[in-house]
């Protein structure tokens, strides 16, 4: 009989090998539940761990189920699938993977930035259709992207690590971000500006802020309002961040001149999502942290968080921290619980 079980939710692949690799020897077992939150909560009552995957959310009602609960672990950045609230309260930590996929993401991000601001889709249509003569008149219209000014929203590890592929560039970097000190701002080239004002300056906005509630519907019609009508909005971050009504709305009317967007506020998109016509929208689904090693990272490193606090330490990321004070876990970490080696 295994000493710790594991609960696992789905979508997702039912081989835990990687995961198991840490797992295996402090003698756990993964449990697969498919069905409702009422199925996923009665699978908990004797569990040591969830292993969320998404979908069904965790719920207050499915953490407050499990009495022997000791963490709740994610492969992903976003805990939005997740009520930490309750988690916190009961003294339960809840783990995330956010030092795995920062340099995709910033790669994607910064994609984004590159092909949005040369119209790159538009042009790639105009040779396919034969418009061959059209392309360069069109790009007369433009400014060179040298000395445009790139504006932060949130300026997390992913911001931080656009900025530092945006620097050769030229641009003039802005940020947003009240949880961040402006000193770590400057290291990177970027000024700290209020919220307003950074939407007020940029050519381009890329967003960044993670899905809480906080930063739920940060970009609502009157933010778009305050762009110039020819800016750009990127969006790497979170969908939940944006009122895509308003947004749709601000690209229909012109107040902004396109957009970047690899989420949406409702994934997948709708076959009738009026973003879909828009010749001056990139879109790609929420794919910005994937590449051949997403996988193995990722499965390892909730591997790894789920060993840690099954085996009495703590885990190398939490996203309630303030539970492991208060908690008899062991605290171990040779480097700070931000960015760790390797990633």
């Amino acid at each position: 009989m295994a000493r710790f079980k594991i609960v696992t939710t789905g979508p997702g692949s039912s081989d835990h090998s990687l995961e198991m690799e840490t797992l295996a020897g402090i003698g756990a077992e993964i449990v697969e539940v498919s069905g409702s939150e009422d199925d996923l909560a009665k699978a908990v009552v004797d569990a040591d761990a969830i292993y969320g995957k998404g979908r069904p959310r965790i719920t207050a009602k499915v953490i407050e189920a499990g009495k022997k609960l000791k963490v709740v672990s994610l492969g992903s950045v976003g805990v939005d699938s997740v009520d930490v609230d309750v988690a916190t309260k009961l003294g339960i930590p809840v783990t995330n993977v956010p030092d795995t996929f920062i340099e995709e993401v910033a790669d994607h991000a910064m994609t984004l930035i590159l092909a949005s601001w040369r119209r790159l889709v538009v042009q790639d249509q105009m040779v396919r259709k034969g418009d061959w003569a059209k392309a360069r008149p069109m790009l007369y219209e433009f400014p060179r992207l040298m000395g445009m000014t790139l504006g932060f929203i949130s300026f997390g590890h992913v911001a931080r690590a656009v900025a530092k592929r945006a620097a050769p560039f030229g641009f003039q970097m802005l940020a947003y971000d009240p949880y961040i000190e402006e000193l770590v701002m400057s290291e990177y080239g970027v000024q700290p500006v209020g919220y307003d004002e950074l939407l007020q300056r940029s050519d381009i906005v890329s967003m960044h802020a993670p899905g809480t509630k906080d930063a739920h519907h940060m970009m609502k019609e009157r933010n778009f309002r305050l762009m110039k009508k020819t800016s750009l909005f990127v969006n790497t971050g979170r969908g939940s961040t944006v009122d895509e009504a308003a947004m749709i709305k601000a690209l229909q009317e012109g107040w902004i001149a396109g957009a970047g967007l690899d989420v949406l506020e409702t994934e997948p998109v709708g076959h009738n999502n009026p973003l879909l016509g828009m010749d001056n929208v990139i879109l790609t689904a929420h794919v910005a942290s994937a590449s051949n090693r997403f996988d193995l990272a990722r499965k390892r490193r909730v591997g790894a968080e789920l060993s840690l606090v099954l085996g009495g330490k703590w885990p190398r990321a939490c996203v309630n921290p303030m539970v492991l004070e208060k908690s008899s876990l062991l605290r171990w970490q040779p480097f700070s619980m931000e960015r760790g080696p390797g990633n």
